[in-house]
């Protein structure tokens, strides 16, 4: 994975747990910030840190605007969309790292 990448991620507190959607353009530095705490917000307070789920993009303005799409759709909708590509949840941090 390129170091700068537009990207839509979804975040888990575990399996079936809290989701946390989000938009970056480093997506390996901004779930670092995520997982150490680095900045106060929902992330921080509901320990959600376990990257399940996330799409690469060619520009910032397609990621921002799937971002909003996803973070419109029903709770089912996100974990079926989790699911489709990672069925048991494993935290994928290490992959985007590599």
């Amino acid at each position: 994975m390129r170091a700068r990448s537009p990207c839509v991620y979804l975040l888990a507190s575990g399996r079936n747990g809290t989701l946390y959607v989000g938009v970056t353009s480093s997506l390996p530095a901004r779930i670092w910030q995520h997982r150490n705490n680095v900045v106060d917000g929902f992330t921080q307070r509901h320990h959600v840190h376990n990257l399940v789920w996330f799409e690469l993009h060619e520009t910032m303005d397609s990621a921002i605007t799937r971002e909003k799409a996803i973070k419109a759709w029903k709770r089912a909708w996100k974990i079926e969309l989790i699911e489709k590509s990672n069925p048991y949840w494993r935290d994928l941090y290490a992959e985007v790292c590599d």
